[in-house]
């Protein structure tokens, strides 16, 4: 990466981007766009089934996205023509052949012109379904990776991964590949086509068993669950991405190849502006329910590290990896947070988080401020269980108690009180994995990167990913929670 390197070195270059509605693939469209209108063409694969609905979700799930505010005013009257001159949506799915692109004109095009793919595509709820976990996050990086063989001119592949497909670890977990069979507690026997068919065959048998759609669902989360933990992973969405990853090592030849590995992703840092962020993400889900009085309490281990990352600097990690390596036929792995760097403390983000909210309280539904206190922490499950018991069950007597701990469906007076335990116990066997995670993620490869950045001082600050430069207390203060109220919280 010399003197201009990067930015210079996405010109004229054709790119396929998978996931194109998520957070980070907008950051992504929306900074290459950006920084280098030179580009020649962005194909994003959206999920539809013809071209007028794609065309309908990139305008709609992307482009009149608040992100694209400071590129649109760049352009100003020439913005919707030069988005048309160089995006183009592709209807199709990471979960077929050929990523489900049936026009085979447009097909045919891609293979000759596309130079990179960055596959962002992904499902990323822990107890998804495990046949569409399995589809998406395993077989479609499959179907992605034998797309890009066929680009006659693929010079990069890039997958963006997840950091905690390293599971529980405890320790400095390094960046290093998995491989095919590769199980996090040396259970043998993982084959990924021996997982495909067991999702379908317990598919087909829920439906010969005549379960309603919901059943069906919850047997396929439970399946999920139950796999990835035969094998040493927490949930669902962890475990079938380090299938995926196993597949690239396996199937990707001599390709570049480049696994982004990021670990909690936040609002915008600095770029296009700061605080932008769309839907809740991990912790953010806790700091709504705190801001709106409804969390009292929190589980995990005070001393904890939280390992988060502001989402322009994952995308500027994703661009500075994709050139660095450009022709290169190798596979790196980058873990992208701050937990080494720049770490920070659960204690931390419980104190600014009651700082911000008692100096800028959220309203209720009468346009009352909503009072915030400091909540009680538990550092672990038996202390939490005893804390439910007694704040939900002890208060009620005799055939209200009983009411409550017999009703089989959920019904009747007190069927609201049992769903809402239920759902909070649900809610902390997933997340209690990351509530006591142990582990930090040596990211000694991203340094290498960032210090190759550094021959160029312009660049070095266009496409900044170094954790240090964070002031963590200004950026929940100014950037991070005041994003969260503006574009999150409004919306539920």
């Amino acid at each position: 990466m010399e003197s201009g390197g990067i930015v210079e070195s996405i010109g004229n270059k054709t790119i396929l981007v998978t996931g194109a509605t998520g957070f980070v693939a907008k950051l992504f469209v929306e900074k290459v766009l950006r920084v280098q209108p030179n580009v020649k063409k962005l194909y994003l694969l959206l999920r539809a089934p013809d071209t007028k609905s794609a065309t309908q979700r990139l305008h709609n799930e992307v482009i009149e996205k608040e992100v694209f505010r400071v590129l649109r005013q760049k352009h100003g009257a020439g913005f919707d023509s030069f988005i048309s001159e160089k995006v183009t949506p592709v209807p199709g799915d990471i979960s077929c052949e050929n990523l489900g692109v049936e026009d085979c004109d447009l097909r045919d095009e891609m293979w000759r012109e596309i130079d990179i793919v960055v596959n962002m595509a992904a499902t990323v709820n822990f107890d998804e379904r495990y046949d569409d976990a399995l589809y998406t996050n395993t077989l479609g990086v499959k179907h992605v990776l034998n797309f890009a063989k066929k680009c006659a001119k693929l010079q990069m592949f890039v997958h963006v991964s997840t950091a905690y497909v390293a599971g529980q670890q405890e320790g400095v977990i390094m960046e290093k590949p998995y491989r095919m069979g590769e199980t996090l507690n040396g259970t043998p026997g993982l084959d990924i086509e021996q997982e495909l068919k067991v999702a379908e065959e317990r598919s087909k048998e829920v439906q010969d068993l005549g379960f309603t759609k919901k059943q069906e669902r919850i047997a396929m989360k439970e399946l999920g669950l139950t796999r990835a933990r035969l094998y040493g992973w927490p949930n669902t969405y962890t475990f079938t991405k380090a299938m995926g990853e196993m597949l690239i090592g396996n199937l990707r030849e001599n390709m570049p190849v480049v696994i982004i590995r990021p670990t909690m992703i936040t609002s915008t840092y600095y770029e296009p502006f700061p605080g932008w962020i769309e839907g809740l993400r991990t912790i953010d889900s806790l700091a709504l329910g705190y801001g709106k009085g409804k969390l009292t309490f929190f589980l995990g281990n005070p001393k904890m590290i939280i390992d988060l990352i502001p989402g322009d600097m994952v995308v500027n990690s994703i661009i500075v990896a994709m050139v660095a390596h450009l022709n290169q036929p190798c596979e790196h792995i980058y873990h992208v947070g701050s937990s080494v760097s720049q770490p920070l403390q659960v204690t931390f983000v419980q104190e600014i988080g009651y700082h911000y909210f008692a100096m800028n309280p959220c309203m209720d539904k009468d346009e009352n401020p909503i009072k915030v206190g400091k909540v009680a922490i538990f550092s672990n499950m038996d202390d939490f269980r005893r804390y439910m018991l007694i704040r939900y069950l002890i208060p009620l007597k005799g055939l209200q108690l009983l009411n409550v701990v017999c009703c089989q469906y959920f019904e009747g007076a007190y069927g609201d009180l049992k769903r809402k335990i239920s759902f909070v116990l649900r809610l902390l066997e997933l997340y209690e994995p990351y509530l006591f995670f142990k582990g930090v993620f040596d990211d000694l490869n991203t340094e290498m990167l960032r210090k190759a950045t550094l021959k160029n001082e312009v660049e070095a600050s266009m496409f900044c990913f170094d954790p240090k430069h964070i002031n963590w207390a200004n950026y929940f203060m100014n950037t991070h929670l005041p994003g969260l109220v503006k574009y999150v919280f409004r919306s539920q």
